[in-house]
This record gives structure tokens, C-alpha cells and sequence, in this order.
């Protein structure tokens, strides 16, 4: 293979923010979808997959180089918790409130790219805005591809009990001048906590 940093642009000394930046850069100027209908789609396909395979030796390389090779597939000991992240400026985006830009970050990612913390990330945003179903389903996909990983086994048991209605669900009682109920604030706040939990913190600290 092609020496991965030529393929991104990047020094061997560059930094793993430069990395990420460098290679969504080129995802977006060669993904697939800005080349439908055109001539020159079948190249744009074979660059998206050196890009795509580039990024990924570097990745794999870097967390063999920080954690040995028993760990180079990113998750640590026996809790299946991740000890890395690879959008971990996502998970700070969406910690800091800023969902939309964290959102606009993961829909940049290549569908070939997008592993299970994709998934999770993209569940938690859907999560965040109400969006259970669509939520659960990332969530889901999420567990698939990872099942192992407690972070998102959580996640997707609470969008599960949110849509079968263990913590209030959809409730029919008669709703204020102000639009919602007290049960509707008090499922508003255990949502909250919740997501702020799978993102590492804690809102209501009693729960």
C-alpha cells in the first residue's frame, strides 16, 4: 500500500487532529455522492477507498503504538468501555450542547467509514432531540457492530425503555396552557440525565 500520509497530505509527525482534519477533507472532495451521474465517479470510488484505507492504517498503527497490540482495537479491559475515541471532538461538541455542529461533522463521514461510535454518537444527537425510534435504531446498530461495548448496550436499553414507556413514554394526560405536563419535566430531566451519563457526566447525581 501507498504510504497512507502521502495518501492523506499529511507528516508522519502530524498530530491526530491534523489527521482527522486532513481526512475529512478529502472525504468530502471525493465522496461518492458529489460524483453521481459523472464520468468520473469510478475514480472518485478508488480514491474514496485509498482515503478510506489510509486513515484507517494510521489509526490502527497510532493505538498499536499507544496501547500494544493487544489493544489495538481501541476498547480497554473487562468493562468494554472504550480507552480512545475517534470523534472525540464530536463527543465534545454534543457535551457542550452543540449537536447540530456534531451532527454536521458526522454526516461528513463516508458511509464505508462509519463504524459502530458513529452509530452511538449519531443515536445520542438523535437521542437528544427526541427521536426515539430513530435513536433506538443507531443505537442498535451500534450494539451489532460492537456488542461487547457497555457504553452503547446502556444507551440503546434506555431508548428502548424511553419508547415502551418504563420511564413515562407518551403520556395522554391533559396538558397545560404552557404545553406540557409535570410528567412531561420530570421525563425531560431523566432523559437528561441519562444522555449526559453515556457521555460520560451526570445531571442528577441521586440517579
Amino acid at each position: 500500500m501507498t504510504d497512507p500520509y502521502k495518501v492523506l497530505g499529511v507528516s508522519p509527525d502530524a498530530t491526530d487532529e491534523q489527521i482527522k482534519t486532513a481526512y475529512r477533507e478529502l472525504a468530502k472532495k471525493y465522496h461518492p455522492d458529489n460524483y453521481d451521474q459523472s464520468p468520473l465517479a469510478d475514480l472518485a470510488s478508488e480514491k474514496m477507498k485509498e482515503i478510506n484505507e489510509a486513515y484507517d492504517a494510521i489509526v490502527n498503527e497510532r493505538k498499536q503504538q499507544r496501547y500494544g497490540g493487544a489493544a489495538a482495537s481501541g476498547y480497554g479491559g473487562a468493562d468494554g468501555y472504550r480507552r480512545s475515541s475517534n470523534y472525540s471532538d464530536v463527543r465534545q461538541l454534543i457535551m457542550n450542547g452543540r449537536v447540530a455542529d456534531a451532527e454536521q461533522i458526522l454526516n461528513g463521514v463516508p458511509t464505508s467509514g462509519r463504524d459502530a461510535e458513529w452509530y452511538f454518537l449519531k443515536g445520542t444527537i438523535l437521542y437528544k432531540r427526541g427521536w426515539l425510534e430513530e435513536a433506538y435504531n443507531h443505537f442498535s446498530t451500534a450494539c451489532r457492530m460492537d456488542p461487547n461495548n457497555r457504553e452503547y448496550q446502556a444507551a440503546m436499553n434506555q431508548a428502548s425503555n424511553q419508547r415502551s414507556g418504563v420511564y413515562g413514554g407518551y403520556n395522554t394526560t391533559r396538558r397545560t396552557a404552557g404545553g406540557c405536563t409535570p410528567c412531561d419535566v420530570c421525563n425531560a430531566l431523566i432523559c437528561t440525565d441519562c444522555c449526559c451519563e453515556c457521555m460520560g457526566g451526570d445531571f442528577i447525581n441521586c440517579c
